[in-house]
């Protein structure tokens, strides 16, 4: 029987793959949810760069957050990520939520970054 971070580690290739076939070359958003933080990155696969980064722990959003654990962080978060991400020049990217559910704090991060610009 297969262990809980071995179903984790599939669901994630499988939708990496899935990415790939469908990303057509734009960058990827990759969001990492742990316990206390949420963490989110633009990373470009062709050229193995990260294009822009935000994370709960960033010196401002630290200050002004009570915890990085919560919907209002992610959004916060995702709000930071849209603008570095357009700052950078990126505009159009591929949601790629890893193993995670679209619910709770991985959706409020990407209804953020997209009301703050970017397209996916």
């Amino acid at each position: 029987m297969s262990s809980k971070q071995d179903l984790r580690l599939r669901r994630k290739e499988r939708l990496r793959y899935q990415l790939r076939q469908k990303g057509h070359g734009r960058p990827r958003l990759s969001v990492f949810r742990s316990e206390q933080n949420i963490h989110a990155q633009v990373i470009d696969d062709a050229q193995g760069h990260t294009l822009a980064a935000a994370s709960s722990l960033d010196k401002g959003l630290r200050e002004s957050l009570r915890t990085g654990a919560n919907k209002e962080a992610a959004t916060a978060v995702g709000k930071l990520l849209a603008e570095r991400a357009l700052a950078a020049g990126v505009t159009q990217v591929v949601f790629d939520r890893g193993s995670y559910l679209y619910h709770g704090r991985v959706k409020a991060l990407a209804e953020a970054a997209r009301e703050a610009g970017l397209d996916f």
